[in-house]
């Protein structure tokens, strides 16, 4: 868009403030500003003043508008900045409506574009993106400007968002509480000119100025600069009476109106309907004149201020939204509709080869028209244009014409299409994650379908809605579902019946009905085989898995993610590849298989490329997360938790916060509480309903692991007695763990006693809670255990057991604390040869603890040994004996490296470890040991 050379009047607090956040951009620190005003206050003339001085400054600058009028594309703004950008939108915004979160990928897809090409200007020039009256933007626009606020803080970007607080029927309100919470993201308030501004503006617009005009004018307009302004063209074109000045915008657009030829009025009254941007091209079409006639009366419009061109050639706009507000109320209803029809009719007709971006703006006029006896025709544009907003992801636009296409004042829809319609709606609101509304469609919609009497239409009314973590929405689809199966009966339709099935078992699996989900899926497996149809299948596998939790479903966890890979391979979808690659590292670490499960990450990451998004990333940092914290690989295991974290936490915050806090309590086990674990010591998350009893029994280990026993205590109470506990189906194992770490600490011999016959079942078995921590071989909860009851000679048999099993699996943090445990109670029991057995166990658990990091355990291992009247022993390799004298000789790393022909990082990495290895924080505490090893 071309710059006003104009300069501006006032704003130089605003300018220093715009100014400052540019620089700050350039160096890398972005911001996203909000101007907000009211209409006419001059937020996109400052936002021109900042596009003209960033250019001049050799910054890149991209525009987006937003349209007034309800027909723009998906993404609209988005489209127009990608295409500033040299990005093609189709390719960025492309995505697909398989479930929720795909939206998301969208999102990344767009955020990542803006970002990369702010990156890719170079160091000192950065990117501007201005965004203007994001007031009308569609809301799937306003999350990406929600998500690229999380992501602008560490780049060279300056955002510049203008804005209405107030206006009707905008999603702004439901996205800004989310969107000012982010700590890159600036508010600048416009204000009125002052008295001295007000003179100024007059003198340029008018050539008048005097105080006596200036405090007029400021009393009637409040300083609004729009219309100061036209109140000055006013005075200038002869139209302004002082004896009865305008009082709008809408007054002096009408008196302008009556200055200019008809031909012109009846020009910029068709591109009022058009919209604020409009094609000449196309009001020339609709007014059924050729183009070189209009030509002239556009540019009279220029010339009386009404309109500008836009840059494109054929491109114009309003001056101001309030300028084509104020012409289209100029017109009669007889002409207003006329010219809905026509501009209609024309865009129709231009477009005939492609319609998909223009679908929503033709069914905005015919709209229009609805009550004037084109209902009919207004709910099928309607009903087309709501499917292509779902299909580019704008699901909230999809969800407002479908209901406006339901509404219209037309003759009833037959009972089936009126079905399919609400159906349409109740996906679209799904996608928009509109739950109630979700459910008010699907309610209607079999309600239409039993109706027309078609079963298959009522079965496939009660697959709009999934189960979700709400037992409101949750009692309403069980309740479709089992009217659905009851109206199938025994029908042929056996893959929507397997997926109905499927539907029912997962609604069981989250109330806890584990007897129900073995039946219902057993049940909706075998209808789907038989039915060959692959969705139905891949719904009933997935509904199957969850009839199988904990090692005794591990077999046929590992079987179904066979079948699922077969099935993504014979469908080519990464998502079903994703599930069966998630179930069957679950089920390798489950038996112990660490290793072949960091191998099987590989296969995962494909998948997840594949998916997109972040939901996918999600699930693979997750995974990566609890299989490092298996290993000991702590820091790594951190790192990856938070990344999933940041990732989820946009689009599902009780998942994001549910897996991070999971993983953060099975890391202090060894670590400690570290800084991102402490507001989980001070205070619980609100857990999903199936989590209430394992929530607070994790948080009880966490207080424990804080050193906050009376706090635990309280916690323990919390999941109540121990024959009401609740727990997931697929973390019963994890829960008594937790409850029988926590119980032998706190003395609750009774409840440990009950939780010893709960676990003992599980031996030989590895400790997993589903995708989010690893808790190491039960062997080891059974040997703490053990000894907390005084029963040291099972304590001392299933701690050893515990340490080799947890060797074998490459649980090597597990085995560090077997084995401390284990020398514990050897020193305690103090039979023939436990003291040789305690010293050896304890030296290693040392070593172990200390190569690892484990910070949890440094000083109970260091007294362990003192206890046991050793030194802490050495176990260094040759060559860090060898490097360990060279450091005694007070050699460099580089000397070093020379010395033994290494590199300098090698010889780094050896004194690294040797520090690790030996306890030692300083190169001089090396060289003193090296000297004592010498004598």
């Amino acid at each position: 868009m071309p710059v006003s050379t104009d300069s501006i009047v006032g704003r130089r607090r605003e300018l220093d403030a715009l100014r400052m956040w540019l620089a700050a951009a350039r160096d890398g620190r972005g911001r996203l500003v909000l101007c907000a005003g009211e209409p006419g206050i001059g937020k996109t003339r400052l936002a021109q003043e900042l596009a003209g001085r960033a250019l001049a400054a050799g910054v890149s600058v991209a525009w987006g508008r937003c349209l007034e009028a309800r027909g723009a594309p998906a993404f609209w703004p988005w489209r127009q900045v990608l295409r500033s950008l040299g990005a093609d939108p189709d390719v960025v915004l492309e995505g697909g409506v398989e479930s929720p979160e795909d939206r998301f990928r969208v999102f990344d897809e767009v955020s990542e574009t803006v970002l990369a090409a702010a990156g890719a200007a170079g160091a000192g020039s950065g990117l501007v993106v201005i965004l203007d009256d994001v007031q009308w933007a569609d809301e799937p626009s306003l999350l990406v400007l929600r998500h690229l606020a999380n992501h602008v803080a560490s780049a060279r970007l300056l955002v510049l968002s203008t804005l209405r607080d107030d206006e009707p029927g905008s999603a702004l309100p439901r996205v800004l509480p989310d969107l000012v919470r982010s700590p890159a993201v600036e508010r600048l308030d416009l204000r009125g000119f002052d008295l001295a501004e007000v003179g100024e503006q007059l003198s340029r617009t008018a050539g008048v100025g005097s105080p006596t005009d200036a405090r007029a004018v400021l009393d009637l307009t409040g300083g609004n600069p729009l219309f100061v302004r036209e109140v000055g063209r006013a005075m200038a074109d002869g139209t302004w009476r002082p004896d009865r000045p305008p009082r709008t915008v809408l007054d002096v657009v009408t008196a302008r109106l009556d200055r200019v030829s008809p031909e012109c009025r009846r020009l910029v009254q068709a591109a009022a309907v058009a919209g604020r941007d409009f094609s000449l091209p196309l009001v020339a079409r609709a007014l059924d004149q050729p183009l070189a006639e209009c030509l002239p009366a556009v540019d009279e419009a220029i010339a009386h201020g009404l309109v500008q061109r836009a840059g494109e050639a054929g491109a114009y706009r309003f001056a101001h939204a309030l300028t084509r507000e104020a012409v289209e109320a100029s017109l009669a209803t007889s002409d207003r509709i006329s010219l809905h029809r026509a501009v209609a009719e024309a865009v129709e007709a231009q477009f005939a080869g492609d319609l998909s971006e223009h679908l929503g703006d033709i069914a905005r006029h015919w709209a229009e028209l609805a009550p004037y006896g084109e209902a009919e025709t207004a709910r099928a544009w309607a009903i087309r244009a709501a499917g292509e907003a779902v299909r580019r992801l704008a699901y909230e636009h999809g969800v407002r014409l479908y209901r406006a296409a339901l509404a219209f004042p037309a003759a009833p829809l037959p009972a089936a299409e009126r079905g399919r319609v609400l159906i349409a709606l109740g996906r679209a609101a799904y996608f928009a994650g509109d739950l109630r509304g979700c459910a008010e469609a699907a309610t209607a919609a079999a309600d239409a379908a039993r109706a027309a009497g078609d079963a298959h239409l009522v079965g496939e009314a009660a697959l709009v809605l999934e189960a979700v973590p709400d037992p409101v929405i949750n009692a309403v689809a069980k309740q479709l579902c089992d009217q659905a199966l009851a109206a199938l009966g025994e029908t042929a339709d056996d893959a929507l019946r397997a997926r109905l099935l499927a539907q029912r078992s997962h609604l069981a699996f989250y109330d806890g009905e584990q007897d129900r989900v073995e039946v219902l899926s057993a049940a909706a497996l075998a209808l789907a085989r038989a039915s060959s149809d692959d969705r139905a299948i891949a719904d009933a596998i997935r509904a199957r898995k969850e009839a199988c939790p904990g090692p005794t479903g591990r077999a046929e966890r590992m079987a179904l993610a066979v079948e699922m890979l077969a099935l993504a391979s014979r469908t080519s979808s990464a998502r079903t590849a994703m599930w069966a690659h998630l179930w069957r590292i679950d089920a390798l670490v489950e038996s112990g298989q660490l290793t072949a499960a960091a191998d099987a990450l590989s296969g995962l990451q494909v998948a997840v490329e594949g998916v997109g998004g972040p939901v996918g990333a999600w699930h693979l940092d997750r995974v990566t997360a609890y299989i490092a914290q298996a290993r000991g690989r702590y820091s790594d295991a951190a790192a990856a938790a938070r990344r999933a974290f940041e990732r989820m936490r946009p689009v599902e915050p009780g998942p994001a916060h549910g897996a991070y806090a999971a993983l953060l309590t099975a890391l202090a086990r060894h670590v400690g509480v570290t800084g991102d674990a402490a507001p989980l010591v001070e205070g619980a998350i609100d857990p999903l309903p199936r989590f209430r009893t394992l929530a607070p029994l994790a948080r009880a280990f966490l207080l424990l692991c804080a050193g906050r026993r009376e706090e635990a205590a309280a916690s323990y109470e919390l999941a109540g007695p121990l024959e009401a506990w609740s727990l997931p189906a697929f973390f019963v194992l994890p829960g008594h763990v937790y409850a029988a770490l926590v119980a032998a600490e706190l003395g609750r011999h009774h409840d440990l006693e009950v939780l010893l016959g709960r676990l003992e079942p599980f031996r030989r078995e590895h400790v997993v809670g589903e995708g989010v921590f690893y808790l190491g071989p039960v062997e080891l909860t059974l040997g703490r255990a053990a000894a907390a009851m005084g029963d040291l000679d099972r304590a001392v048999a299933d701690l050893g057991f515990a340490a080799e099993a947890a060797d074998r699996a490459s649980a090597r943090g597990f085995a560090a604390e077997a084995r401390y445990h284990l020398a514990t109670v050897l020193a305690a029991r103090d039979e023939a040869g436990d003291s040789e057995r305690a010293l050896s166990s304890a030296a290693e658990a040392d070593r172990q603890a200390r190569a690892l990091g484990m910070s949890a355990y440094f000083e109970r291992t260091g007294a362990l040994l003192a206890h046991l009247g050793a030194t802490r022993p050495v176990a260094l390799s040759p060559r860090e004996v060898e490097v360990a004298k060279l450091v005694a000789e007070g050699l460099s790393n580089r000397q070093i490296a020379e010395r033994l022909v290494i590199s300098e990082r090698t010889a780094q990495n050896h004194v690294q470890h040797i520090l690790t290895k030996l306890g030692f924080s300083s190169r001089s505490q090396i060289a003193a040991w090296a000297a004592g090893v010498s004598r």
